[in-house]
């Protein structure tokens, strides 16, 4: 029985690596057929993102609502952020906000929200002002005053990048399920957050969620999504893996409370120490949870 587990895993490894890495770079008898997949191996590619599993509300035995910031200028969240210079890269890797965005833009992710809660939806017309800002200069002003056509070298455009985020927030449920007596966590949204765009080439610019995502409505595209794995090229991670399976590294910034899901910094403010300590405390309750569960 062992043999055959072992012998699947790895005909199950060699067929993800056959699918993920880039396809057809050994037979290719010209760059142009880098990546292009065999009609042979686009028949056998039934590859799609595990489902979750049903979980009856009345096998939730405890649960815990919290809000993560994940900084994007740590090595465990580099996959997250690169590429940010996509001019000399292959198209099959891209940053998770480039994949975003080029869903949102292609309607692959219909529904985009304006905060973690999901009440309000919103359009990719919606929050454009808060994707880019469109200046005139004063000589731009002065051949308007002059009844003249403003000419496009007058006009200043700056638009929000991959480079730009600084971090992304993710939203998730902690539950205990007492069927399976094992504490779990499923992700339900996660925002990019980026300075504001209006005040981006100042010195320590406020940051903003530029939108919300509901995750389970968009794990098609980011399971399709690769991103770079360090220790393996040949087997890339998607997005969809990396983000359920907790990769990252993320410090709670809010927990469900009865003050209105008060923010860590709304009170203990003013110390980066203090807060990064609650972020621990609130971890260790949540995991206390699972252990006193065993505890006779």
């Amino acid at each position: 029985m062992n043999y055959k587990s072992f012998l699947l895993t790895m005909v199950t490894v060699f067929t993800a690596s056959s699918m993920f890495a880039q396809a057809n770079i050994l037979n290719a008898k010209s760059p142009e057929e880098i990546g292009v997949r065999t009609e042979a191996q686009i028949a056998i590619d039934n590859d799609k993102p595990l489902p979750y599993g049903y979980v009856d509300d009345r096998d939730i035995l405890f649960s815990k609502m919290t809000w993560e910031k994940i900084v994007l200028d740590e090595r465990a969240n580099f996959p997250l952020y690169y590429p940010i210079d996509t001019n000399n890269i292959g198209s099959n890797r891209r940053s998770l906000y480039d994949v975003l965005m080029k869903n949102i833009k292609n309607g692959n992710i219909e529904r985009i929200y304006d905060d973690s809660y999901f009440t309000t939806q919103r359009t990719l017309k919606d929050i454009e002002a808060a994707l880019s800002k469109i200046d005139t200069t004063e000589l731009g002003i002065e051949q308007l005053n002059a009844g003249e056509e403003l000419s496009a070298e007058y006009i200043n455009r700056r638009d929000i990048t991959a480079a730009d985020i600084m971090e992304y927030r993710v939203k998730g449920l902690w539950y205990f399920d007492k069927r399976q007596s094992e504490m779990k966590y499923r992700l339900l949204g996660i925002a990019p957050v980026a300075p504001d765009v209006n005040f981006i080439d100042e010195e320590e610019p406020d940051l903003v969620e530029l939108f919300w995502v509901f995750l389970p409505d968009a794990r098609e595209v980011l399971h399709e999504a690769k991103s770079f794995n360090n220790e393996n090229s040949a087997i890339p991670f998607s997005f969809d893996h990396i983000l359920n399976s907790r990769r990252f590294h993320g410090y709670i910034y809010k927990e469900e409370n009865v003050q209105g899901d008060r923010k860590v910094n709304e009170y203990i403010s003013q110390n980066a120490l203090m807060q990064l300590l609650e972020s621990e405390r609130i971890k260790d309750k949540i995991r206390d949870f699972e252990l006193d569960m065993w505890t006779y």
